[in-house]
């Protein structure tokens, strides 16, 4: 039998899942450490490197929309709010997000990292910035490589540091995780947890992060496969979830799994099409929004076959 290799980070959610050798009636598993996930998401989008791949969802649209041979299952591994990633130059005179129109903003890595999408959706969605008016300048390139940037973006920022960007005033704010603090730089939005949290409950969209993809053959080949890998990741979380100490000390990752948990008030991870539905209709509108997509996709295309109902 053929031995698929699973490129994802060792988070709590797969500890149990990577003890796995065997997996759909003996097909092994083979979990290389990948804990720079991004080199192995850009491997599978260019070379079809991997048989099962952690990949940020974005890039898995913009893949999508060029043709690439793989198809996700409907669980996300990672999920944050992304309130907190709207940075502004406190000097820059920016006192609501509408402000930035008419302006640069830096972007951390390429134009479609998921948590730069996510947070031109937050400003788009619920400060009614027109994004299209809104320069925005990348600091790296695509993981897609067909990808083409819409004509309000640039890559003129490749390589460049954060702290020279601000401090030169090439840039009077950023959208992303930023590498490192930089002084004078503050978040857009005050309470941006708060924030993340009261727009979830008041819209639903808890937006989602890193996914799962597998090789289109291999779906065809093996037509349980889907179903059967949706099954252990799910045992893998519920193992996970069950597993943390609420009341001791917490790891980092722990510790942002029960904030989560506690913010959404439900499961910090809902796996399936249902239960992200409201988060994969916003991202699918937002990435043609955006000009990542050159149509909306609908959510059910996205997920492979035979996992369409499942949940959990």
């Amino acid at each position: 039998m053929p031995k698929l290799v699973v490129p994802t980070r060792s988070y709590g959610l797969m500890r149990e899942m990577k003890t796995r050798t065997t997996i759909n009636d003996g097909l092994e598993l083979e979990f290389p450490e990948a804990e720079n996930i991004l080199v192995f998401a850009r491997k599978m989008v260019r070379e079809m490197a991997y048989d099962i791949c952690e990949m940020p969802f974005t890039t898995y649209l913009a893949a999508k929309a060029v043709g690439k041979k793989f198809t996700a299952l409907p669980l996300f591994i990672t999920r944050n709010f992304h309130h907190q990633a709207i940075h502004v130059d406190a000097n820059a005179g920016l006192s609501v997000p509408k402000d930035m129109e008419g302006k640069t903003a830096g972007i951390v890595r390429g134009y479609t990292v998921t948590t730069g999408v996510w947070a031109r959706y937050v400003l788009s969605s619920e400060y009614d910035v027109d994004l299209s008016k809104v320069h925005w300048t990348c600091t790296d390139d695509e993981h897609v490589a067909e990808f083409e940037l819409p004509a309000f973006a640039d890559y003129n920022s490749m390589g460049k540091d954060f702290k020279d960007l601000f401090a030169n005033r090439e840039i009077v704010g950023a959208i992303g995780t930023l590498p490192e603090p930089v002084d004078g730089v503050q978040p857009l939005i005050g309470d941006p947890k708060a924030a993340g949290f009261a727009s979830y409950h008041n819209s639903g969209v808890y937006p989602c992060n890193h996914g799962i993809v597998v090789r289109d053959e291999l779906l065809e080949q093996y037509p349980d496969l889907a179903v059967d890998l949706f099954n252990a990741l799910k045992a893998s979380k519920d193992a996970y979830l069950s597993s943390i100490n609420r009341g001791g000390d917490l790891s980092k990752e722990d510790a942002l799994t029960v904030e989560l948990e506690e913010g959404v008030k439900g499961d910090p991870f809902p796996y399936g099409i249902e239960p992200n539905r409201p988060a994969l209709e916003a991202l699918t509108q937002t990435a043609f929004d955006q000009l990542i997509t050159p149509r909306k996709f609908s959510v059910e295309e996205l997920f492979a076959k035979g996992t369409h109902d499942l949940v959990g």
